[in-house]
């Protein structure tokens, strides 16, 4: 799985059978705000966003970059995965 940082358009994306998954962020103070989880509904229930929110913080990680999770889809996938919290920054 390949997630792609769009610059341009302020997103990770994941290209799955012509369509995408993706995350839509923001950036202020040095720290990705990730604001919406969007998966298409004939891909949804096949754990391709958790994938995508997993790629997508190894990525901000990477980066050294801290994230603020505004999307209710990321937030549970925290709180599924206490071990990933040092990469939350306040807001």
């Amino acid at each position: 799985m390949e997630v792609i940082n769009n610059v341009q358009q302020n997103r990770f994306e994941f290209h799955i059978d012509r369509r995408i998954a993706k995350i839509i962020y923001e950036i202020k103070n040095d720290k990705y705000y990730l604001v919406s989880t969007q998966v298409p509904k004939e891909l949804s229930g096949q754990g391709i966003g958790s994938k995508l929110i997993k790629e997508t913080l190894e990525q901000i990680e990477n980066m050294g970059f801290k994230v603020v999770a505004i999307c209710p889809f990321i937030q549970a996938w925290f709180k599924r995965h206490p071990e990933k919290a040092y990469l939350q920054a306040d807001s």
